[in-house]
């Protein structure tokens, strides 16, 4: 008799799939409605960033103070903004608090920039789409505080 050899047996015999991974450091993927609003707080504070850039650029001796404190702001607001976008993907609830007052004050700056609809329109948009992602049951549920541990548990 011929003794069996593993390249004989088909494909999918061969092949074992991977158990799933579990426990307390493996948790499934982020909601959707998190990960848009996260990546549209990211875009924001990289937008915020750029400006920061932009602004140094085009620095001049005549108002040589407003244009460095106008740039520091903006490139810490869209560094922060970047770091909530990360936290936010990490689940930490903490960085809800900004990320939220931020939307708010765009959607602000899209009313006094009305003039200029098609900026207003976009502005608003962007902040009312990453509102209701944040605001999501999906969202809310991911991002809330359990110091128990004991959320998702399930009862046995």
């Amino acid at each position: 008799m011929s003794e069996a050899r593993p390249w004989d047996a088909p494909y999918a015999a061969r092949v074992s799939t991977p158990a799933p991974l579990e426990g307390p450091d493996h948790r499934p993927g982020n909601p959707p409605p998190l990960t848009v609003a996260a990546s549209l707080t990211a875009v924001q504070g990289g937008l915020l960033v750029l400006l920061a850039l932009l602004e140094i650029a085009h620095l001049s001796s005549q108002r040589m103070s407003m244009g460095v404190t106008t740039s520091v702001f903006f490139g810490v607001y869209g560094v922060a903004m970047v770091g909530c976008a990360l936290a936010l993907t990490r689940r930490q609830g903490w960085a809800r608090g900004p990320v939220l007052l931020t939307q708010l004050i765009q959607l602000g700056l899209a009313w006094n920039l009305r003039e200029f609809w098609p900026v207003a329109i976009v502005m608003a948009a962007t902040a009312l789409v990453v509102i209701a992602g944040m605001v999501h049951p999906a969202t809310t549920d991911v991002l809330a505080d359990d110091p128990t541990g004991e959320r998702g548990a399930t009862e046995e």
